[in-house]
């Protein structure tokens, strides 16, 4: 009721989104467009925030979800008119740095991880393996790069050229929306686009944050010691709270956790 008084002051409220973990379409609880759609959706639309903070941490994951998380920020930012401002934790890398560039400003901790700006793509070869082990691969295709990089035969080069091709196209993509979001900000001297990672005061020397800090001190500083905090944050279902997770999703913990791993996290 008191948001209707005329003759009463309301203090600003801040929506503040949890964007957490690697990036990747998958079941509910990991960070995709999907789960992060109505977080961003109710965070910009309800009432009239002063501002969204979004905070992240993440390692990076999928370059598709990562562009539709950054263009769908930008995108409510630009509808509702409302700054949005990025707290980094432990990291915003890769991906997770493409959903911080979203923001007007992004600000990180003095321990925070911040960059790896690049593409990746690892994998194994088990042909040696099922030689050994007599074991015979048939395959059938229509197409003969249908089974491109098959872990299961020799690696062959034309298949290695092909795909640093389609990695170059992601490369560029991803620089672009860098240079879009932080071109005034980035040094013209120097090479940010090689997949290195800065930490805290270093990657603002950089520009690729923009000062150190936390998100109630600089949302205070910002709006006033009266500001108010609305939370959003990612649920995780019945079977992940209970710890029941499904063998089929074994595989991609394992991959997730290298993304963590990667930066010693």
């Amino acid at each position: 009721m008191k948001q209707w008084l005329p003759f009463v002051k309301n203090h600003p409220v801040v929506s503040v989104v949890r964007l957490t973990g690697a990036i990747a379409s998958g079941p509910r609880g990991t960070l995709n467009d999907q789960s992060a759609a109505p977080l961003l959706e109710r965070a910009f639309r309800k009432g009239k925030p002063a501002a969204v903070a979004l905070v992240l941490n993440s390692p990076g994951g999928s370059p598709a979800q990562s562009s539709l998380i950054g263009a769908r920020i930008r995108r409510l930012a630009e509808e509702k008119e409302v700054p949005v401002y990025a707290f980094v934790e432990d990291v915003a890398a890769s991906g997770g740095y493409w959903i911080a560039s979203a923001a007007d400003e992004i600000w990180v901790d003095p321990t925070s991880i911040v960059g790896s700006i690049g593409v990746i793509s690892a994998s194994f070869g088990f042909h040696e393996f099922m030689q050994k082990q007599g074991i015979e691969r048939r395959v059938h295709t229509a197409g003969k790069d249908k089974s491109m990089l098959d872990p299961f035969r020799p690696e062959r080069a034309e298949d290695v050229e092909r795909l640093k091709g389609l990695q170059a196209q992601l490369h560029e993509t991803f620089k672009a929306q860098i240079t879009s979001r932080r071109g005034a900000k980035l040094p013209e001297d120097q090479d940010l686009f090689t997949g290195e990672v800065w930490i805290g005061q270093r990657a603002i020397d950089v520009g690729l944050a923009d000062g150190v800090g936390h998100v109630v001190p600089v949302m205070k500083e910002k709006f006033g010691d009266k500001v108010k905090f609305r939370p959003y944050g990612q649920k995780r279902s019945v079977f992940s709270r209970l710890g029941l997770r499904a063998m089929e999703n074994a595989l991609s913990t394992v991959e997730e956790r290298s993304l963590w791993a990667r930066y010693g996290l």
